[in-house]
């Protein structure tokens, strides 16, 4: 059996390679290793339990909670909550830990199950690991500890102050207000349909429109949120909005429309961010944190408005692990995840979306007035399949041919090779001012990952 976990929790499609015997199993081995279940010294165990709207988070919340509670464990079950509304309350409520069930911006056949520690936050791959020999040594039969019974075993009670909690804490923390400023809401039928159009109006905003607010179960991601922006550009024209908001399916990450219906994608909104919070004085080192996949002309803006920048590998979970290890208060990717630390354990989508709109409540300036703080470089993506993706930085013709490319660029662009953390392919980038100089060192980079990767 390979890793169970993976760069986010343990996913599959529901009922194929996500059942509810593994759920169960794992939430019963979650429950020795986080809550130190069966201990029996007194303590018990207490887990908020949350999920996204799919159907298929319905049995296995069931299969989830039942582990918890055969374990010794008393659950909290939030309901249907954001990814970030979990850990806030994993952390609010002095839980041992916290369980989301949600495969993110995936279709709606998948499903997942994060689990999160104390306070909230993301596990490490040693407690992973843990959580899944012990798992293993349940699974086989060898179960080394002893159930509990009658008054011992975990009890199941309904939380429903979570959505409210978790709203109050949103509007918290905003720096100043909403008012004035007409916003549209496209929630993915996702987790947070309900609490992002609800936060909004809380904090001041006009919501004059939502789209992917109405989760069925079965269309979640469809057509609609981060990953689908075509109807929430729309929509900006048709309702004249001064902000879209698009999140995902577990509302960890945003993305974000102007008036006139164009993207701003995460490398801009951390931008926009980052200024506001050096004017503030809360950009703590006066450093934002991003991977190396955010785009040149983010590199740049940083550059020219005198603030630091700390790139780490790709995901979300190697920024946060930067931001923790050295105080940072703001990261992100391109893709949406933002983080601020000093309000969120995670990327938070909805919160995200609520401070560009008290920025643009704050400055009265237009969203695309602000997104021009930095200037997008033409980005070349290609994926080149059937190759050897573990000589990327080892083959001496392919670090020429890189070196040649650079050359090339000079200082007005860059190139980037990765290998797929997930898939057998190669990932070429080459950005540049001119995107035809773009696409053609691209063409040519991949063509040279073919020849000496093939």
């Amino acid at each position: 059996m390979g890793r169970l976990f993976g760069t986010d929790g343990v996913r599959g499609v529901a009922n194929e390679g996500l059942t509810a015997e593994l759920a169960l199993g794992l939430s019963v081995a979650a429950a020795h290793v986080l809550g130190d279940a069966g201990a029996f010294d007194g303590h018990r165990p207490v887990a908020v339990v949350g999920r996204d709207p799919r159907a298929s988070g319905e049995f296995l919340e069931a299969a989830v909670i039942a582990g918890l509670a055969s374990a010794g464990v008393d659950v909290l079950r939030v309901g249907v909550l954001p990814t970030p509304a979990v850990a806030y309350l994993t952390g609010a409520l002095g839980a041992d830990f916290g369980v989301m069930l949600s495969a993110s911006h995936n279709a709606m056949p998948d499903n997942g199950i994060k689990f999160l520690a104390r306070g909230g936050h993301k596990l490490d791959d040693a407690i992973e690991d843990a959580i899944e020999a012990h798992y293993t040594r349940y699974g086989v039969g060898d179960e080394n500890w002893k159930r509990p019974t009658g008054a011992a075993v975990g009890r199941v009670r309904q939380y429903t102050e979570g959505f409210d909690r978790y709203v109050a804490h949103l509007i918290g923390v905003l720096p100043n207000r909403l008012d004035g400023i007409k916003v549209v809401i496209d929630g993915a039928h996702g987790a947070a349909a309900r609490v992002a159009p609800e936060a909004f109006a809380r904090a001041g905003a006009e919501v004059v429109h939502t789209l992917g607010t109405e989760p069925t179960g079965l269309n979640i991601n469809d057509g609609v949120g981060s990953t689908h922006l075509d109807k929430l550009r729309v929509a900006m024209k048709e309702h004249q909005a001064d902000l879209g908001i698009a999140l995902d399916g577990d509302a960890d990450r945003c993305l974000a429309a102007d008036a006139e219906g164009d993207e701003v994608d995460g490398d801009q909104i951390i931008a926009i961010l980052a200024v506001a919070m050096k004017e503030a004085g809360t950009l703590r080192r006066n450093t934002a944190v991003a991977t190396v996949m955010s785009n040149l002309g983010f590199k740049l803006a940083m550059q020219r408005e005198g603030i630091e920048l700390v790139e780490t590998a790709v995901g979300d979970r190697y920024v946060l692990e930067a931001m923790k290890q050295e105080g940072y208060a703001l990261g992100g990717e391109q893709s949406g995840h933002v983080i601020l630390l000093d309000h969120a354990t995670t990327g938070d989508g909805t919160l995200t979306g609520l401070m560009l709109g008290a920025r643009l409540a704050a400055t009265k300036r237009p969203l695309a007035d602000l997104a021009a703080v930095m200037t997008r470089l033409p980005q070349v993506l290609i994926n080149v399949k059937g190759v050897d993706k573990s000589r990327v930085t080892t083959s001496e013709e392919l670090t020429q041919a890189v070196k040649e490319a650079e050359a090339e660029l000079g200082d007005t662009g860059r190139v980037l090779l990765r290998p797929s953390g997930t898939e057998p392919l190669v990932r070429v980038m080459v950005e540049a001012a001119d995107p035809e100089q773009a696409k053609a060192v691209g063409e040519k980079l991949a063509e040279a990952v073919r020849t000496h990767l093939g």
